[in-house]
């Protein structure tokens, strides 16, 4: 069977879970989301996981109150 899923928001629920405090994220990300053996409709593209883990990085310290 095949279920959609819904990439787009991958981004924005990540940054959002981590403003609201949260400790951890579980992403799925392939350097081929089109030709991934599973769950190609629900991941992050490989080339994309950098940007987003400095972006979130920058919003925990910002929350936590840390700073480099």
């Amino acid at each position: 069977s095949h279920s959609g899923g819904t990439p787009q928001f991958i981004l924005p629920l990540a940054r959002a879970a981590v403003a609201c405090g949260c400790d951890a994220l579980f992403l799925e990300t392939h350097p081929d989301t089109k030709n991934a053996l599973c769950d190609k409709d629900s991941m992050l593209p490989l080339d994309d996981l950098e940007e987003l883990l400095i972006q979130i990085r920058a919003i925990d310290e910002v929350i936590r109150g840390k700073s480099d």
